[in-house]
């Protein structure tokens, strides 16, 4: 397995320079990628009375593609990874700009993990509809792909329009990967179908297994290898080494070729504490890796 970090956002604060000493030595520490987060503006509480979402206004967030720019000149190994870029709140041929600078400027790095997300105060503030994000998503990513890959693009879909047009310059990676972040069964069909992998929300058992049904169908239903279709998971860090190795092997034994290691909500205090504890995550995974 490839074994990465989750970039722990919400506790790094709005430091530079802690953003950068992170990703320095996570990379030193021989991790292969950088896994971020993405929420463009938090809900506030006071207003959205009784609001019971993952992250409110008070939670920090870094724009994902606009920091891997920034990482991509400090680091010069770590794919950067968006899990995920919440695509359809997201003008797309924008999305498709951005990324393929960032994968330029990296040397060809990113990894592009999207999904459709849950917030719909985001989506109101960001103009963009709620209701039909789904079936927008599907075609955003026919876009992008032929954006990263033809110098003149002319699409009529159902929701984007391009008439003769293209970019410059294109990304190292033609296509860049897309990966897709799924819990339903609707969302597991449209991995397998799309995908070149996919990061389930649910952790290896029943439910695992039933996803995994759902993107074998997908894949099916595409005329797809679902073998060929990657998988990453993810472990959280509670400062017991036996436990992350069993999380690990778990994931292993679940077919993943990926996985995240997750620090945060662990009570960890500094940046100092984040990268303490993958100093020791480091040596365990190193059992796992490959």
């Amino acid at each position: 397995m490839r074994i990465g970090v989750v970039f722990p956002q919400t506790e790094i604060g709005a430091d530079a320079g802690a953003v950068r000493a992170y990703a320095e030595h996570v990379e030193g520490l021989g991790f292969a990628h950088l896994l971020a987060y993405d929420h463009v503006v938090g809900a506030d509480p006071l207003v959205h009375v009784g609001w019971d979402g993952l992250y409110d206004r008070y939670d920090t967030f870094h724009e994902p593609l606009v920091t891997f720019g920034y990482l991509a000149a400090v680091t010069t190994s770590l794919e950067l990874v968006t899990g995920i870029v919440i695509l359809p709140q997201r003008q797309a041929v924008l999305v498709a700009k951005q990324a393929a600078e960032v994968d330029l400027l990296s040397g060809g790095r990113l990894r592009l993990g999207v999904g459709i997300g849950w917030n719909a105060v985001e989506y109101e503030a960001l103009g963009e509809d709620f209701s039909n994000r789904g079936k927008r998503s599907e075609e955003q990513v026919d876009l992008l792909r032929k954006l990263w890959t033809e110098q003149s693009v002319t699409y009529h879909g159902t929701y984007h329009r391009v008439t003769g047009a293209g970019l410059a310059p294109l990304p190292v990676q033609r296509p860049i990967p897309v990966w897709f972040g799924a819990a339903s069964p609707r969302a597991c069909r449209r991995a397998g179908r799309l995908g070149d992998g996919w990061f389930p929300m649910v952790g290896p058992g029943p439910k695992l297994d039933q996803a995994l049904q759902d993107v074998a169908q997908g894949a099916a239903e595409a005329g797809r290898d679902p073998a060929q279709i990657a998988m990453e998971g993810r472990v959280s860090w509670n400062g017991n080494a036996d436990d992350l190795a069993d999380g690990l092997r778990v994931w292993a034994d679940a077919g993943a070729s990926h996985v995240s290691i997750n620090t945060m909500k662990a009570g960890l205090a500094s940046v100092d504490d984040h990268l303490a504890a993958l100093s020791t995550a480091a040596e365990i995974a190193q059992a796992f890796a490959g």
